[in-house]
Parts: C-alpha cells; sequence; structure tokens
C-alpha cells in the first residue's frame, strides 16, 4: 500500500480554495492537481461530477503488480478527498507527446458528457482520446473571445471542437468559419453548435489544411475581425501535406492569417511548445503583445502549459 497521505491532503487544500473559486468563475471543469508532488506525477481535472486523472510518463520502472497497486491506491484517494464514485474516475496514462497524439483513440470508447462555462455548453469525453474535447487552459482566451466577438467576422484556425467559436457565435459574431483538418473533431464541433443553438447558416465548418485553407482564403479576398491561431507543436497527421514544426512554421501561418485580417482586427496565436520563442521578424513586422500571464488560468498558473499572444497590423 503506497502512503497517499501527502496526495490526499495536497488534493483536499487545492479544492478546498477551488470550489469556491470555480463557482465565482462560473465553470464546472478546472485543473485541482499538477505534479504537485513528485512522487505523485498526475494531472488531475474536475469535469463536473467526473474526475480526469492523467499518469505523466516519468520512465520509472515498477513491478507489474507494484505499478497496479499503486495506481489503484492513487484512485482511492482521488475518490475519498472528491467523494465521486470510482467509475467516475477516468485514469489515463499519457506517453510522451508523439505528433498526432492528441487525435489518437485510447481504444475505450467512454460517454460524453456536457460541461458548462461561463454559460455555454462543451460537450467531453474523457475515456476515448487523449485530450477529452476542451482545452480548460484556453479557458481565459476563450472569455475574452466571447467579450470581443459582438459583430464581428470570427475565424478559428486548428479548431479542434470549436469552442472558441462558441464563445465568438454566442458572443454576438455576426459570421464565423471553423477549420480543421479532422472529421472527428469537426463533426464535435458541430454538436457543440447545435448544442448553444448556433445557425449553422452563418457559422461555417471548413475542412481543411490550414496552411492550403489560407492560401484558398487570400486569392478570395476574405477578411476577420476576430482570428484565433492555435496550432499544435507538431503534426505529422498523413492528412496534411507537410509536417507541422511551429516553431519553424510559426512565420507562414502568422503572415498568411493577418493576410486575412482587417485593418483594425485582432488575432491571437497561442501554443504549447514549452521552448517556443517568437520570431523576431514577426515583432519589428506587427504590433505584438505577450498576454500569456493573463491568458494562462488560476488553476495552471504555477506551469507553463501555453504562451498566447495579440498580434495586430501596425
Amino acid at each position: 500500500m503506497t502512503n497517499t497521505t501527502d496526495l490526499i491532503n495536497r488534493l483536499g487544500k487545492n479544492l478546498k480554495h477551488q470550489l469556491k473559486w470555480a463557482k465565482r468563475q462560473n465553470i464546472e471543469a478546472w485543473r485541482i492537481y499538477d505534479k504537485d508532488i513528485p512522487q505523485f506525477p498526475f494531472a488531475i481535472d474536475v469535469y463536473g461530477e467526473h474526475i480526469h486523472l492523467q499518469e505523466y510518463d516519468t520512465g520509472w520502472l515498477m513491478h507489474e503488480d507494484d505499478y497496479q497497486a499503486w495506481l489503484e491506491d492513487v484512485c482511492e484517494a482521488v475518490q475519498f478527498v472528491t467523494g465521486f464514485p470510482r467509475e467516475n474516475i477516468h485514469l489515463k496514462q499519457r506517453a510522451r507527446q508523439k505528433g498526432t497524439a492528441q487525435y489518437e483513440k485510447t481504444g475505450t470508447i467512454g460517454e460524453d458528457l456536457v460541461i458548462h462555462e461561463n454559460g455555454r455548453q462543451f460537450i467531453v469525453n474523457l475515456d476515448k482520446y487523449l485530450d477529452t474535447g476542451l482545452f480548460l487552459d484556453h479557458r481565459n482566451t476563450r472569455k475574452k473571445v466571447g467579450e470581443t466577438a459582438a459583430g464581428k467576422r470570427f475565424l478559428n484556425l486548428f479548431s479542434y471542437t470549436g469552442s472558441f467559436t462558441v464563445y465568438a457565435a454566442t458572443g454576438g459574431a455576426t459570421s464565423s468559419e471553423t477549420v480543421d483538418l479532422s472529421n472527428t473533431y469537426l463533426d464535435w464541433a458541430k454538436r457543440n453548435f447545435q448544442l448553444n443553438g448556433m445557425d449553422l447558416d452563418k457559422h461555417q465548418i471548413v475542412r481543411a489544411d490550414v496552411f492550403q485553407y489560407l492560401a484558398e482564403a487570400a486569392q478570395q479576398r476574405k477578411q476577420f475581425d476576430l482570428i484565433v491561431l492555435d496550432p499544435p507543436s507538431f503534426s505529422n497527421s498523413k492528412k496534411m501535406l507537410d509536417i507541422l514544426d511551429i516553431q519553424r512554421d510559426q512565420g507562414k501561418l502568422i503572415h498568411g492569417a493577418i493576410n486575412l485580417l482587417d485593418k483594425n482586427g485582432m488575432l491571437y496565436f497561442s501554443n504549447n511548445l514549452r521552448t517556443f520563442t517568437l520570431d523576431d521578424e514577426i515583432t519589428a513586422k506587427y504590433n505584438v503583445k505577450d498576454i500569456s500571464k493573463q491568458s494562462v488560468p488560476e488553476d495552471f498558473r504555477n506551469k507553463k502549459i501555453h504562451q498566447c499572444w495579440e498580434i495586430k497590423h501596425k
């Protein structure tokens, strides 16, 4: 039996502080623990009445029986602190990220749950894929998009399940385009749109390689007032023409997006590559403001989970 007392104490302390905070924030999904104690390398997220429990791959070597017992002890500790039944604790082992990992199925089907955030609703699945359908660390930027979208034309690039678009549309955007290559995630986006009562004639879903989309949209002289560009750090998806490496390809993506941005428009660019640095030519050419301190929410504040910039025409 592992001694999980430290984990139990830390979880209890975190939750005590966060329950009131989450209520004030009007959210049902947030992070309660992120490798706070080295002996317990997990990220633990609350999703309504469920827990998403992810083990980070540390490369530790343990005998299989000891390892399974240790995992079970951690699940029991989480169960003890939260009071949720064991079947509501969804355990995932997260291997080191490989290019298309966010799209990989886990082999479990899982059930879809609906989570509320700032008056919007989102479908999540805590079992089927490595990621759940909602990136909790982008909550602040989503809110900002919702607050500034009224009367604007919105573009969501690498849209995943369309949560930024949900915020833009419910915040009064006049039209939007939501672009991704994955049919799975675009279908999921469509369900999110329907769940939030969005007009699918005004809010278009576009299956495309973002690089190709940018080139074609420029030829068609499309213009947007608000753009979100949140690419993966790396992708070798077979559907893409080229491998995406965000450090190398940032210029192509940012110039392509700014090309579609109205002269008074705003681009939010973010990514979660820890070593990422913005090219000097971007900061020289455009009006750039690093908003990472504001965009990373309180429940992630001890981690460099992503970086985010506001980029405008000079």
